[in-house]
């Protein structure tokens, strides 16, 4: 191991954007099931469902009906 290294030339990580965030929410059991039932038909785990749909409602800026 160098007593020192010389960073001056590295580059901001690229993907630190894409980086997630670990969080604890409370979801239905029936919505689960739902996006479970997905990942078995689609081989795409879950919780990546899960984040794809939040982040397609983000981008698209849906509002939700609360009435």
């Amino acid at each position: 191991m160098r007593k020192e290294y010389d960073f001056s030339k590295s580059k901001k990580n690229p993907y630190l954007k894409k980086l997630k965030k670990p969080i604890t929410i409370r979801v239905d059991v029936d919505t689960i099931g739902y996006f479970k039932s997905l990942s078995d038909k689609t081989g795409i785990p879950y919780q990546n469902l899960i984040n794809l749909y939040l982040a397609e409602c983000a981008s698209k800026h849906k509002k939700i009906d609360l009435s």
